[in-house]
């Protein structure tokens, strides 16, 4: 397994690659995002952790440019910031998790594994006329797709599969992140979002609990 770590804290990226190391994986540091963007170009890795906030080139900007290039790697972003601004900027750059500074290291190698868990060969999920393959994280509309982030596919997913009743808040967040869910109003969001984009038929319904529902027709 090997990882990438860009951070411009010397002190931090070297205790992680001396932890990851410990526990068996290859690791590379970068203490910039353009080195960091170069070593993503030249090397195959299972994960990148991103500082957001780093000279030369931000993990953002970093992030921007390898998902540009058609690079999947799940890819975890640090930051000090804890805004919502922040995470949705992240999310919508194509990270995969992100995870506020301080943190546990146990936490944050929990999410590597995570991200870097063997996927089973899982089946098409369609509701309406939008198509999701959990494998690829790819969502199919009429005539366009686009990719979504580990964590909207979760959730997705999991509304995808349980069409007859209202999903709680509470299941949401026990099924996908097994701890605190306080992210779920922005996945929730931009799935919106990106459902729209592919013309999708249907809406997440959010009034009691949440619920993949087809338009009304609209009457002439």
């Amino acid at each position: 397994m090997r990882i990438l770590i860009a951070d411009d804290e010397t002190e931090l990226t070297r205790a992680l690659k001396a932890i990851f190391v410990h526990n068996g994986y290859e690791t590379d540091v970068a203490d910039n995002g353009a080195d960091a963007l170069a070593l993503a170009l030249e090397n195959e890795y299972d994960a990148m952790i991103f500082d957001i906030m780093m000279p030369k080139m931000t993990g953002l900007e970093a992030l921007n440019e390898i998902r540009t290039r058609g690079i999947d790697t799940p890819v975890i972003l640090l930051t000090a910031k804890a805004q919502v601004d922040d995470r949705i900027n992240g999310l919508d750059s194509g990270a995969d998790d992100y995870i506020t500074k301080p943190f546990a290291v146990g936490e944050l190698m929990a999410r590597v594994r995570a991200a870097t868990r063997p996927k089973n060969s899982k089946k098409l999920l369609c509701f309406g006329n939008v198509e999701l393959n959990p494998e690829s994280n790819e969502l199919r509309g009429e005539g366009s797709s686009l990719r979504l982030s580990a964590k909207e596919t979760e959730v997705l997913s999991v509304l995808m599969k349980n069409t007859k009743a209202p999903v709680s808040a509470q299941r949401l967040t026990s099924e996908v992140w097994k701890e605190d869910g306080g992210e779920l109003v922005i996945y929730i969001s931009y799935l919106k979002n990106k459902l729209d984009a592919v013309n999708a038929n249907f809406v997440i319904n959010t009034d009691n609990g949440y619920i993949l529902e087809m338009k009304e027709c609209l009457a002439y």
